[in-house]
C-alpha cells in the first residue's frame, strides 16, 4: 500500500474515534491555514533551499553541506513530531525507500521542532537509519515560510489528546511547521517541493523516486 493510501486509511479510521466537536475544531484549523495562503509563501521548484546547521539526536550539528557531500541529491522532510501518526507513517515509508535512495545517490534527512531527546525516541521507535535533526524554535522552518501558530481551541484539543507540545518542543510557542518535503540536487536547487496546509497529506515516496530518476545521469 502506498503512503498516500496509508494516510487516507489512517485519517478515515481516526475520524471515527474523535467526537464531532473536536473534529470541527481540527477541520476549521486546517481550512483557516489553507485560506491564509501559507502554501504560496514556501519554497517551490526552481528555488534554492537555504543552508541549515542543526543538531541531530546525538547532539552533533549537521549542515546541509554535509548532507549533500558526495551526493547527487537530497531529500529534506519536515515532520511535526513523534506524537503525529501521519508523521510516523511518513518516516517509516521513507525508511523503506532508503535503499532506492542510496542507489540514486540521494541523501535523506528529517527535520522536526522537537528536542533532540524526543527526536531520538521517534528515531528509535521507527528504526530510522537516516539523520533526524532538531529545528528548535522552528528557526529554519520559519526561514522557509513553513511555520504557523496553533489556534487556542486547537491547542485545547491537542492538550486533550495528551500531546504536550511545550515538553516535546522545549518551548511554549505552540508553533509547528507544515509537513513539507523538498527534493534537491547537489547544488541545493529544488527539483520537487511539497508543503501542504493539510497535516494529513505527505509527499509520496513514489513521487520522490520518480523525480530523482528523471534527473539522474545514466552511468
Amino acid at each position: 500500500m502506498s503512503l498516500t493510501d496509508q494516510l487516507l486509511t489512517t485519517n478515515q479510521a481516526n475520524r471515527t474515534k474523535i467526537d464531532n466537536a473536536r473534529l470541527s475544531i481540527m477541520d476549521n484549523a486546517v481550512q483557516q491555514l489553507t485560506d491564509s495562503g501559507i502554501e504560496a509563501n514556501t519554497p517551490v521548484k526552481g528555488d534554492t533551499l537555504p543552508a541549515f546547521s542543526l543538531p541531530g539526536v546525538d547532539g552533533k550539528t549537521v549542515s546541509l553541506q554535509e548532507v549533500l557531500k558526495g551526493r547527487d541529491f537530497a531529500v529534506v522532510s519536515f515532520y511535526r513530531g513523534g506524537w503525529c501518526p501521519y508523521c510516523n507513517l511518513e518516516l517509516r515509508a521513507l525508511q523503506q525507500t532508503l535503499p532506492e535512495l542510496k542507489e540514486l545517490n540521494a541523501a535523506l534527512v528529517a527535520i522536526t521542532p522537537e528536542t533532540p531527546d524526543n527526536s531520538l525516541t521517534t528515531s528509535e521507535k521507527n528504526e530510522l537509519a537516516f539523520p533526524v535533526l532538531s529545528d528548535l524554535g522552528n528557526v529554519y522552518a520559519r526561514e522557509l515560510g513553513l511555520v504557523f501558530s496553533l489556534p487556542a481551541d486547537l491547542r485545547e484539543v491537542y492538550d486533550g489528546f495528551g500531546i504536550d507540545l511545550k515538553k516535546n518542543n522545549g518551548d511554549d510557542l505552540y508553533e509547528l511547521p507544515l509537513p513539507a518535503t523538498f527534493v534537491i540536487d547537489a547544488d541545493a536547487n529544488i527539483l520537487l517541493a511539497f508543503a501542504p496546509a493539510d497535516y494529513t497529506k505527505r509527499l509520496d515516496p513514489a513521487d520522490i523516486l520518480q523525480v530523482l530518476r528523471e534527473h539522474s545521469v545514466p552511468a
